[in-house]
């Protein structure tokens, strides 16, 4: 897919929000990001790993501990489920407050828009967060997150 099919939404200040379409119903979508121990698939940083604790189908105030590596260096976060709406949306909140966000918006074609969120207005120390470009960052890898599920509907 294209690098200009993820266009830039604006959720306010401490958000970061790209969104774009997937040939692929948002259930199947969804399925997909409700399972913690499937996040490595939809993944573009690079940094999430297959193994996970925690339950195959999340719900409301679950909570799944998943494996990571940035660089050489490996380390687990654990996080909390916040907002679950089957079918149209999951969002998690890492320890240090800020939360990720997975939005499906059925189309009438079948396809659906996908959001995904960066929210970090919450969290303990956003300007540690700005300091070390988390926002920069995380932009660069949502948009090739939602390219990795352009790809796997494409297959």
């Amino acid at each position: 897919m294209e690098t200009d099919t993820v266009q830039t939404i604006d959720r306010g200040p401490h958000r970061v929000a790209r969104q774009a379409r997937v040939e692929a119903p948002a259930d199947e979508l969804f399925a997909l990001l409700a399972n913690p121990h499937r996040h490595h698939e939809a993944d573009g940083s690079g940094t999430v790993r297959p193994e996970v604790i925690g339950p195959r189908e999340l719900l409301l105030g679950d909570r799944f501990t998943v494996s990571m590596k940035l660089g050489p260096v490996p380390y687990r976060i654990t996080s909390a489920v916040t907002a679950l709406e089957p079918g149209r949306v999951v969002e998690w909140q890492h320890p240090g407050g800020h939360r990720w966000r997975w939005e499906f918006e059925p189309q009438p074609d079948g396809s659906t828009l996908v959001t995904e969120v960066f929210d970090y207005s919450a969290a303990r120390l956003p300007a540690f967060i700005e300091r070390i470009k988390a926002p920069e960052r995380n932009a660069r890898n949502m948009a090739a997150s939602l390219r990795r599920l352009q790809e796997h509907a494409d297959r």
